[in-house]
């Protein structure tokens, strides 16, 4: 029996981390869990054991720290795992957002093909990190047993058809200002049922606007339930957020506004009153999106048996019983950014082993 550590800075990190917990504990380990920044005061479900701190993370000593964030607390013992928190939207370019590297993981769990072959080469370059596309922890509960709280959604529904909403908190390139109107008229038509969703760093008075659109035709969807919502929802809304391509790994149609750039499986507008002629496209799928859909499905996760998490397991032993290789020395880029993390932190103590 050995000791994992979980690592998070975002609210939006535990459905990615709790599939990951749950396989953990049903392989006998025990499961603790460092929370910190924006999801600090949250926490992942028992017998996870939450931590309060550095101290407690440094004395740990975990085989592993599996870290859903840009980065990981190079001074706490263990390999060094990283698990994307999201997919590659190409919000900005390559060199500053998905394949940025920061010298600080050991091991690159990737979601599919799309991620897979471009870090490999940079991987091949480094020397310091190996790569073993396993798919995404997130997104096993997409392909397990029937949802109990998806179930919920669909039966709120009424037999209607579901369409989904959600949002990126980045400004200017998020639809929600843009789109309240119109998914406002179309909740109080009552055709459809929606779920509702932003992400927790949008501001919170257009939160709360989104949130008050909820009753019976509608139902407004924490974080915490976004992958039930996926699975419950027929169609998407959405923009450039990474919820796009967790919910065409399902093959279902999604609708765009203003994505940063349009692929061919999105529906993609820029005129919020041509919504509800995207959504009767949507929801009557040609055969050519479906087949657009089913292409990027397979190269961003192809996986569709629900275990993930347990193959991230199995790298990430493979990596610490030496059978991906030998890594190179970390760059000093590391030692810097190292040292950075320990300031932001408040942590000047030693360095677990």
């Amino acid at each position: 029996m050995a000791d994992y550590l979980l690592f998070a800075t975002e609210r939006y990190a535990l459905p990615i981390l709790q599939p990951l917990a749950d396989a953990l504990q049903d392989a006998g380990h025990n499961v603790h869990a460092w929370l910190v920044d924006g999801a600090a005061g949250s926490s992942l479900a028992a017998p996870v054991r939450m931590l309060g701190g550095a101290r407690e993370a440094v004395d740990l000593r975990p085989r592993a720290v599996f870290s859903a964030a840009n980065w990981v607390p190079p001074f706490v013992g263990g390999a060094k795992v990283q698990l994307f928190h999201g997919f590659n939207v190409q919000k900005r370019d390559d060199a500053r957002g998905h394949f940025r590297l920061r010298g600080l993981f050991d091991l690159y769990c990737t979601q599919g093909p799309a991620t897979t072959v471009p870090f490999q080469a940079l991987s091949a370059r480094a020397g310091h990190f190996k790569v073993v596309e396993t798919g995404w922890p997130k997104l096993d509960p997409l392909f397990v047993s029937e949802d109990p709280r998806a179930t919920g959604m669909r039966a709120a529904a009424g037999g209607r058809p579901m369409a989904m909403f959600a949002s990126t908190f980045t400004e200017r390139l998020s639809a929600a200002p843009h789109l309240y109107d119109a998914i406002a008229a179309e909740v109080a038509a009552g055709h459809r049922y929606w779920l509702l969703t932003l992400h927790p760093k949008c501001a919170p008075a257009l939160v709360e606007r989104y949130r008050a659109l909820a009753g019976a035709n509608a139902a407004f969807v924490e974080t915490e339930e976004l992958v039930s919502a996926e699975r419950a929802a027929d169609v998407l809304v959405a923009d450039t957020t990474s919820v796009v391509s967790e919910f065409v790994v399902q093959r279902k149609p999604v609708v765009t506004f203003r994505n940063r750039v349009p692929k061919p499986y999105m529906i993609d507008f820029d005129d919020p009153s041509a919504l509800p002629a995207m959504l009767e496209q949507a929801f009557a799928p040609s055969p050519a999106l479906r087949s657009a859909l089913d292409a990027c499905a397979e190269d961003i996760h192809p996986w569709r048996d629900g275990r993930s998490s347990q193959r991230v397991i199995a790298a990430t032993e493979a990596l610490l019983a030496g059978r991906l290789g030998q890594l190179r020395r970390r760059p000093f880029t590391a030692l810097y950014r190292g040292l950075q993390i320990r300031r932001e932190l408040g942590y000047w103590g030693p360095t677990g082993h």
